[in-house]
C-alpha cells in the first residue's frame, strides 16, 4: 500500500441525522484542522482510513484525555453514579476496585437496586484471579454477566481456543457516554507479571501509567455495537435494554471506534494503524506499552523517518513483560539509523498506548505495539480527527518527556554482549509477546 493508495475516495462522516453532505463534510474538515495546510493532510488521513476500517466516522463528540489510572477511575465511577438506564462493562481485568472510598461492587449493585441495568463481559483468564464471591454477588444483584472464553474448554461458550483473549477495557453508560483505552478496572490499573489479575506482589512496586479517553455522543453507539455482539457470539442471557437510544450532538470531535479481532485475517486496527503511519507528512508520535513490532510496521516507521517525518517512540524502560523490552531492544538499532527518536522512560511502568500523526489524526485505545494485538486479542480503539484530541496527545507525550533519557545511537551499539544475546533469544517469542 503506498502513500497514494486510496487517496480518491470519500470519507463518509455520520451526524445525527445521517451522512453529512459534501458542503457540509467540508465545512466541518475546515474546522477540525489547525492550520491552512492540515486541511489536505488530514482529508488523506480521512480517504484512506475509509477504505480499510470498515466504520464511519461519527461527528458531535466530546472527548477527554484521562492521563492516567486514577483519573480514568475518578471518571468512570462518574459515569456509573450517573447512569439511569443501563451500564455496559466489558474488561480484561475485573476486580472490585475502589475510588474515593467507594467499591465498584457496592456501586453497581445500589445501582441495580435503582433499577439499572448492569451487563458485565469480563475475559476468563484476565481475571481469573478475581475471587468468585466478587461475581456471585454481581449475579445475586440481577446483573447479567458474561465470562469470555473460558479457560475451562467444559465451560466453552462457542469454538474454544484458550489464546483468544478478551483485550478490550469498554465502558457505556445510558448509551452515551464511553470510556475506552488501556485502564483495567483491576487494583493496579493494568496486568500483572503474568497478564492476570491480583494486587502488586511488592508494595514498592513502581507506579503503572495507563491513558483512557471519555467520549460523549453518538459515537458511543458504535462501542454499544461491538459490546452487544460480544455478548451474542458468547451467548450471553437475553438482554432487555435500549442499547442505542437517541443521543444528540455533544461536541466538534470526529470519531471512528475499531473493533479488531482474530476472525479478521487482517485486524482493521492494524491496517488503519500501518495506513495512517505511510500517509504521514510531519510527524509521529507513539507511546507504547509493548514495543514488539511486526515486521511491516518496522519498515513503515523507518520508511517514515527517511522520508522526513519527525518520528519519535516513548517506551518503557522496565516491563511485567522483559521479554517484550528486549524485542523492542533487538529493533533499536535500524530504527535509529533510520532517524528515529527513542525515549524511555524513568520511575514508571508505561502500560499506554496512543499514536498521534501531523496533529490531526490520533488513535488511543487497548491495542498494543506489539504481535498479540494483531494474533490474538480482540481490541478496540478509538480514532480520533482533528487538532483538539491531537493537541491534548502531543502536549501528554511533550510534559513525558521531561522524565525520559533519549537513546543515542552510537552508545547503543556499545551496549553489552549479554544484553544482546539475551535480545536475540527473546526474539524467538515475539509472536507470543
Amino acid at each position: 500500500m503506498g502513500r497514494s493508495s486510496g487517496a480518491a475516495a470519500k470519507p463518509e462522516i455520520v451526524g445525527g441525522h445521517g451522512p453529512l453532505t459534501a458542503q457540509q463534510s467540508k465545512t466541518l474538515l475546515d474546522r477540525l484542522s489547525t492550520e491552512p495546510g492540515d486541511n489536505g493532510i488530514l482529508k488523506r488521513h480521512l480517504a484512506i482510513e475509509q477504505a480499510v476500517a470498515e466504520s464511519p466516522l461519527i461527528a458531535g463528540n466530546r472527548t477527554r484525555i484521562l492521563r492516567d489510572g486514577p483519573a480514568a477511575f475518578r471518571a468512570m465511577f462518574a459515569a456509573m453514579q450517573s447512569a439511569k438506564t443501563q451500564i455496559n462493562l466489558e474488561y480484561f481485568i475485573l476486580e472490585d476496585v475502589e475510588n474515593d472510598g467507594i467499591k465498584l461492587g457496592d456501586l453497581l449493585v445500589a445501582k441495580r437496586q435503582a433499577g439499572v441495568a448492569v451487563n458485565v463481559i469480563y475475559d476468563s483468564y484476565g481475571t481469573s484471579d478475581t475471587p468468585t464471591a466478587f461475581f456471585d454477588r454481581l449475579k445475586g444483584a440481577g446483573a447479567n454477566m458474561v465470562d469470555f472464553n473460558p479457560i475451562n474448554p467444559l465451560h466453552a461458550n462457542g469454538d474454544y481456543s484458550i489464546n483468544h483473549r478478551d483485550h478490550r477495557k469498554i465502558l457505556v453508560v445510558d448509551g452515551a457516554t464511553a470510556i475506552i483505552g488501556g485502564v483495567n478496572l483491576s487494583t493496579t490499573y493494568q496486568s500483572n507479571p503474568l497478564g492476570k489479575s491480583g494486587a502488586p506482589k511488592d508494595p514498592s512496586d513502581e507506579f503503572w501509567r495507563d491513558t483512557d479517553i471519555e467520549i460523549d455522543g453518538p459515537a458511543a453507539a458504535q462501542l454499544q455495537a461491538l459490546y452487544l455482539d460480544h455478548w451474542t457470539k458468547q451467548k450471553g442471557p437475553p438482554l432487555n435494554s435500549d442499547f442505542f437510544p437517541k443521543v444528540s450532538p455533544q461536541g466538534a470531535e470526529v470519531v471512528r471506534i475499531i473493533g479488531s479481532t482474530p476472525d479478521h485475517s487482517i485486524p482493521r486496527f492494524y491496517v488503519t494503524l500501518l495506513s495512517a503511519i505511510r500517509n504521514a507528512d510531519k510527524t509521529i508520535d507513539v507511546t507504547a506499552a509493548y514495543f514488539v513490532p511486526t515486521h511491516q510496521e518496522m519498515e513503515d516507521l523507518t520508511d517514515a523517518a527517511r522520508r522526513g517525518v519527525a518520528v519519535r517512540l516513548l517506551l518503557p524502560d522496565k516491563s511485567d513483560s522483559p521479554q517484550s523490552i528486549d524485542v523492542g531492544h533487538s529493533r533499536y538499532s535500524d530504527l535509529l539509523e533510520a532517524g528515529v527518536k527513542i525515549y524511555e522512560t524513568h520511575g514508571i511502568v508505561l502500560h499506554s498506548k496512543t499514536v498521534v500523526i501531523d496533529g490531526v489524526w490520533s488513535v488511543l485505545g487497548s491495542s498494543n505495539f506489539d504481535q498479540r494485538s494483531v494474533l490474538f486479542n480482540d481490541e478496540v480503539d478509538a480514532v480520533v480527527v482533528g487538532s483538539e484530541t491531537a493537541q491534548a496527545l502531543e502536549a501528554m507525550f511533550n510534559e513525558d518527556l521531561a522524565d525520559t533519557h533519549q537513546i543515542d545511537l552510537s552508545a547503543w551499539h556499545e551496549r553489552p554482549f549479554l544484553q544482546k544475546m539475551r535480545e536475540f533469544i527473546s526474539r524467538t517469542w515475539e509472536s507470543m509477546l
